[in-house]
């Protein structure tokens, strides 16, 4: 699994999202909010599979899930940590 430090991430890498619950989300460096849940079931309708996804959380269960599970997919996804 790729991982990079939220200091390493710039827009130009790719789309910064967040999978915090929408009450507790908090855009950070132009990031949009995904529910893990419904990206990781149909990653199709979210998502392009031409785009890089750089994925975060508050405590990295969620994206560490969301990697794992959508680059079995094909999709280029990196976790993104503190």
């Amino acid at each position: 699994m790729k991982t990079i430090l939220m200091s390493e991430y710039n827009s130009s890498m790719g789309v910064l999202v967040s999978l915090e619950d929408k009450e507790d989300f908090v855009s950070i460096n132009g990031s949009i909010n995904m529910d893990v849940d419904r990206i990781t079931s149909n990653p199709s309708k979210y998502l392009d599979k031409n785009k890089t996804y750089y994925f975060y959380c508050k405590q990295g269960s969620r994206s560490r899930r969301a990697v794992q599970i959508l680059g079995v997919y094909g999709y280029k996804v990196v976790k993104v940590t503190k």
